[in-house]
C-alpha cells in the first residue's frame, strides 16, 4: 500500500516584483493498493441510543440495521456493541465474528427507555474498540436522536480527541431532528470520522450501509500531513488548514520537533481521494522555478503491521516571473468554493444565534450561489430554501438547520 500525493497551487506563477503574495495550495491524498495487498479485519464498535425517545419505529429500524452490518461483517473481523440512555452498558463486548446469531439476537432484544448519556456511551465505546485495534481498521458508529441531557458536551470532546490519539475514528449519525448537532460535528470532526443525518427511520440501513462501505475502503491509518515550507513562506495566520473533499472540516497545524508542522488526517481510504487546501503568504522571491514548501505523510499500513511509514518527499514549485500573468487551476477554484460554501454557512448561523435573521438570509443566499458556481444544485436549493423562509419572517425548523448544515459539508449524493 502506497500514499498519493499531488500539490497543486490555484496559480502557479507569481509576480517578481510583488513583495507578498497569496496562494491556496490544494492536497490530494490517497492511498493506492498494490495487486498483492491484503484485505484489513475491522474492528468496528457501535454506540446505540435506546433511550425513551427512540421508541417504536426508530429503534425497531436501527436493530434492523445493525443486524444488517453484522451479516455484512466477516469471520475475523471483530465487533462491539454499546448501548446507553441515562447510563450505558456494553452489550456484546469486544469479539471476532464467530456466531453472528447469537449477537443478534442480544440486539434484538433491546428496548426503549430512559434518557440519553452520550458521553457514556463513547467512554465504553472507545474502550471495547481500544481492545481490538492491533492489525484492525478501527472505527466507531455512534448514533442518538437527543441531546445529552444526562451528560457533558465536554466530555464528549475530550473522548474524542482520546480516541485521535488511540488511532480510533469516530463517526456519528443524528436520528431524527432533536439531536444537538454542534456536538455530534465536533465528535466526527475531532475523530477525523463523518456526521450522518438519518432524517426518516427507514434512512438508517441505507446511512449504515454507506459508512460501512466507507470503512471497507480504508487502506492506511494514523495519517499526518507534514509541511516544511521554506524561509519567506508562511501558512495564514486565522484558519489556515481545511479538508475540502469527501467533506469539510476545519483542521488543527500543530509543530513537529523537527521544525515541520502537522495535520492529522486519521483514515486513508483507497482510490478515494482527500483534498486538504493550505491558505500560503509567500514574500518576495527570486525569478524561475521555486521550491516553496516539501509535503511529506506519516501513516501506519495496519496490513504489514508497520507504524509510522513515510511516503515519497514532494516539493511544491512555483514559476516566479517579471512578466506575470496568471495560471489558474480550475480545480484548485473548486476546492476554494466549497471551503467558501462551508464558512459563509456558518457565518449565516452565527448571524441567526445573534438574532440578525436579515444578516443570516444574506448569508445563506451567498452560499446558495457559491454551491450553484460549484455545480452543487441540491446545496443551491437547501441554502436558498433556508434563506427565502428567513426573508419571509419564518423560523427555521430544526430539519431544516441540520439540512443546511449537511448541505455546506459536503455534496449531496443523489438517492
Amino acid at each position: 500500500m502506497k500514499v498519493s500525493l499531488q500539490p497543486a497551487l490555484n496559480d502557479g506563477n507569481l509576480d517578481a516584483s510583488q513583495i507578498n503574495s497569496q496562494r491556496q495550495l490544494a492536497i490530494s491524498i490517497s492511498a493506492i493498493a498494490g495487486n498483492l495487498d491484503r484485505n484489513v479485519p475491522l474492528n468496528l464498535c457501535l454506540v446505540l441510543d435506546h433511550s425513551g425517545s427512540m421508541s417504536g419505529r426508530p429503534l425497531e429500524t436501527v436493530k434492523k440495521a445493525a443486524n444488517r452490518l453484522v451479516d455484512k461483517l466477516n469471520p475475523g473481523d471483530r465487533l462491539s456493541v454499546v448501548v446507553f440512555d441515562h447510563r450505558a452498558k456494553v452489550l456484546v463486548p469486544n469479539q471476532t465474528i464467530e456466531n453472528p446469531e447469537r449477537i443478534k439476537q442480544q440486539i434484538n432484544r433491546l428496548s426503549a427507555d430512559g434518557g440519553t448519556a452520550i458521553d457514556e456511551g463513547l467512554r465504553l465505546g472507545i474502550e471495547e474498540l481500544a481492545k481490538g485495534k492491533k492489525e484492525t481498521i478501527s472505527q466507531v458508529f455512534l448514533l442518538t436522536d437527543g441531546e445529552n441531557e444526562h451528560g457533558d458536551n465536554n466530555r464528549c470532546l475530550k473522548f474524542a480527541q482520546l480516541a485521535a490519539g488511540y488511532n480510533l475514528t469516530l463517526n456519528t449519525l443524528g436520528f431524527g431532528d432533536n439531536w444537538n448537532q454542534d456536538v455530534l460535528e465536533k465528535i466526527a470532526d475531532a475523530g477525523s470520522g463523518t456526521l450522518s443525518y438519518i432524517q426518516q427511520p427507514e434512512q438508517a440501513i441505507d446511512e449504515f450501509s454507506r459508512l460501512f462501505h466507507r470503512i471497507q475502503t480504508v487502506g492506511l491509518t494514523n495519517a499526518y500531513l507534514l509541511f516544511s515550507l521554506v524561509p519567506n513562506v508562511r501558512f495564514a495566520e486565522l484558519k489556515p488548514i481545511a479538508q475540502v473533499a469527501p467533506d469539510t472540516i476545519e483542521l488543527p497545524v500543530q509543530p513537529e520537533p523537527d521544525g515541520r508542522f502537522a495535520v492529522r488526517l486519521g483514515d486513508l481510504m483507497k482510490d478515494v481521494e482527500r483534498v486538504i487546501l493550505a491558505n500560503i503568504y509567500l514574500g518576495h522571491l527570486p525569478e524561475g522555478r521555486q521550491t516553496i514548501a516539501r509535503l511529506q505523510v506519516r501513516y501506519d499500513d495496519p496490513a504489514e503491521n508497520k507504524t509510522g511509514l513515510l511516503s515519497e518527499n514532494i516539493p511544491v514549485e512555483a514559476n516566479v516571473v517579471q512578466a506575470y500573468q496568471p495560471s489558474a487551476t480550475p480545480q484548485v477554484q473548486q476546492h476554494i468554493l466549497a471551503l467558501a460554501k462551508y464558512r459563509q454557512t456558518q457565518l449565516a448561523e452565527a448571524k441567526l444565534q445573534q438574532g440578525d435573521r436579515a444578516g443570516a438570509a444574506t448569508m445563506l443566499q451567498t452560499a446558495a450561489k457559491t454551491a450553484l458556481q460549484m455545480g452543487d444544485k441540491s446545496a443551491a436549493t437547501v441554502l436558498q430554501t433556508s434563506a427565502t423562509r428567513l426573508q419571509a419572517g419564518e423560523e427555521l425548523s430544526e430539519s431544516d438547520r441540520k439540512k443546511t448544515r449537511i448541505v455546506s459539508k459536503t455534496i449531496l449524493q443523489d438517492s
